[in-house]
This record gives C-alpha cells, sequence and structure tokens, in this order.
C-alpha cells in the first residue's frame, strides 16, 4: 500500500468523523456538506488500488534439479555398471586360474604315481648294488623320509627273473626260526587279482601289540603282497607288522600304481618282490623293500625302501611294545 494514498485515507475518515459528531451539524443533513470528503476517500482508494496494481509482479521460477540427479544417477550407475563387470571379469580370471592350478595339481600327482616318486628321495647311503643285504638295510637311519630310493629307483630284475613263459605265479617264503616272515615274490597280471572283498584278519605276525594312539591304531597287519594283487589274505606267510603309515599311504601308493597297470590289460605282467628287514633278532621290522617292474616296458618301475616308522611314537623294534615320543 502507497503511504500517501494511506495519509489521505485516514484523514478523510477523521475529517468525516468530526463532521458527523460536530454540534453544528448535528441533527443535520450533514451528508449534504460531506462530499468533498466522499470525493477525497474515492481518490485515496483509488490511489491505493492503482499502486497495489502497479505493484512488479515477481515470478518466482521453480528450477528443478530432477534433471541434473537423473544425470548424476546415471553416471553413478554406469560406473556400478563398469565395477560390476570389472568384477565378474576378475571373479571368471581367478576362476580360469583355480581350475588350471587343480588340473596342474592333479597332473603331478598321476605323474608323481607314475614316476613310482610319491613321497621318495634319492639316497647314496645303501652303497651294496640294486639288492643290498638286509643287514645293510636295516643300518639305514630314518631323517625324514619315510620312503627312500634304492639304485635310482631302478628294480634291476634279472632276465630269467622276466621271464613269462609260465604265466603268472606267486610264493611266499617259510617262516624263519622266530617265526619271522620273509621275501614274498611274485609274477603279477590281472589273473591273480580277487574277485571278491577281502575278510577280516586274525593272523598276529612278531611284534604285535598293538593299541591306540592320537591318530588311530597304531599297527597294522601289513600284507607283504597286497590284497587287490593275489588274493592272499589271512596267508601267515604274507602278513607283517606294520605302523599305519607304513601301510597306507606309503606301502599302498606303490601297490595302487601296480594294480591300476594290471587292470588295464589282461596281457600286462609285473615282476614284483617285497622283502621285508629285521635287524639281528628283533620281532618288529625295521622295515620293508619293494621292487616292481612290468614286462616288455617302464610303465611300473620302482625300488624303494620303507622305514617302518610311526610319527610321534618310539618303537621297540626287540618286541614291537612303543611310547609316545617327548
Amino acid at each position: 500500500m502507497d503511504i500517501i494514498g494511506l495519509i489521505i485515507l485516514i484523514a478523510t475518515i477523521y475529517w468525516c468523523w468530526r463532521l458527523f459528531h460536530h454540534k453544528h451539524y448535528r441533527g443535520k443533513q450533514w451528508w449534504r456538506h460531506s462530499w468533498p470528503a466522499v470525493i477525497l476517500l474515492l481518490v485515496s482508494l483509488n490511489m491505493i488500488g492503482s499502486n497495489s496494481s502497479s505493484s512488479p509482479t515477481v515470478k518466482t521460477k521453480t528450477v528443478t534439479t530432477t534433471h541434473l540427479v537423473t544425470a548424476d544417477n546415471d553416471s553413478k550407475l554406469a560406473k556400478l555398471q563398469s565395477a560390476n563387470s570389472e568384477s565378474a571379469s576378475s571373479l571368471k580370471a581367478d576362476a580360469k586360474s583355480l581350475a588350471e592350478q587343480q588340473s596342474s595339481t592333479e597332473k603331478l600327482k598321476k605323474q608323481n604315481q607314475t614316476d613310482g616318486a610319491t613321497k621318495t628321495t634319492a639316497t647314496t647311503e645303501i652303497s651294496n648294488g640294486s639288492n643290498p643285504s638286509n643287514t645293510a638295510l636295516a643300518n639305514q637311519k630314518y631323517t625324514t623320509q619315510q620312503t627312500i630310493t634304492i639304485n635310482n629307483n631302478q628294480p634291476a630284475f634279472s632276465s630269467d627273473e622276466l621271464k613269462t613263459d609260465k604265466g603268472a605265479w606267486q610264493t611266499y617264503g617259510n617262516l624263519d626260526q622266530l617265526n619271522r616272515v620273509t621275501t614274498a615274490n611274485a609274477l603279477l597280471s590281472q589273473s591273480l587279482m580277487p574277485k571278491s572283498e577281502r575278510t577280516a584278519l586274525n593272523v598276529q605276525p612278531t611284534g604285535w601289540h598293538n593299541k591306540r594312539i592320537a591318530s588311530g591304531w597304531l599297527y597294522n597287519r601289513s600284507h607283504l603282497i597286497g590284497y587287490q594283487l593275489t588274493g592272499q589274505n589271512n596267508n601267515i606267510k604274507n602278513l607283517v607288522t606294520g605302523t599305519r603309515t607304513l601301510n597306507d599311504p606309503e606301502m599302498t601308493t606303490y601297490e595302487n600304481q601296480v594294480a591300476d597297470y594290471l587292470k588295464a590289460s589282461p596281457k600286462h605282467y609285473v615282476r614284483y618282490q617285497v622283502n621285508p628287514v629285521f635287524k639281528g633278532n628283533e620281532l618288529l621290522a625295521r622295515g620293508v623293500q619293494m621292487r616292481a617292474q612290468s614286462i616288455g616296458n617302464n610303465d611300473v618301475s620302482f625300488n624303494v625302501y620303507i622305514f617302518n616308522i610311526q610319527p610321534g611314537m618310539t618303537l621297540n623294534y626287540q618286541d614291537g611294545t612303543s611310547t609316545v615320543s617327548n
């Protein structure tokens, strides 16, 4: 509202009020004398209306940020999609790398089995050729490897020992004067392999003082020639007291290699020998020597000595008793 119009309006209203209440005009037709006030009132109202209508209209422009937010969201979405794409690519690459590593591991395991190199290490301690005496083997000292190779892992059977003219066969040496097992020999083929599951063992070889330890049973009745190769089970001439680790995985590793080769063809033969090694008059074997040679090729070929030890246990080889190691 304009201030001049407001002043005129107030003055006009006051004038009319005084005129109405003035004693000179009271009771008379006072309105006939108030026409100037009416004119001023109309003028003031007109001025006030003009000022009001002439006031500039301020238009507020609402600036919307929708397009800005949308653009920002689109940018973030693009970055997120890019990050997700990179993450997916990285995961695919990691999965491919893992698959390649697993494939390489499996190939290495198969190669180790083929080479007969599982848990073996070359040794120069045995100097008595390809077939050292029991005394030489019994004097070997266990360090960290339970299985060591003999004669660079070459079995070195003679040509006569590799003949197949009589077909597959197996022989087991007689027990010695202390009832200990002696050497077992065989020319193995698929024809000797058992067709049924083996029954429970009940033979007690010399040195059999079995007991429970932290990892399970200390001893196994270990077959010189594994049951899966010949089907010989409760044969007292084919069983020796062996620690759990000597029996499995050490001996089993080589037995499986031979079994896999024989199963591949009925024409396959493997010359095989297992020799238990005792020291002096001890009743518990110090270890076993295993030799094998496939006929006509080197698909199976090894010459190893396996120590009869059990990690965490001290064995008394004199009678087979044991104590927990310090």
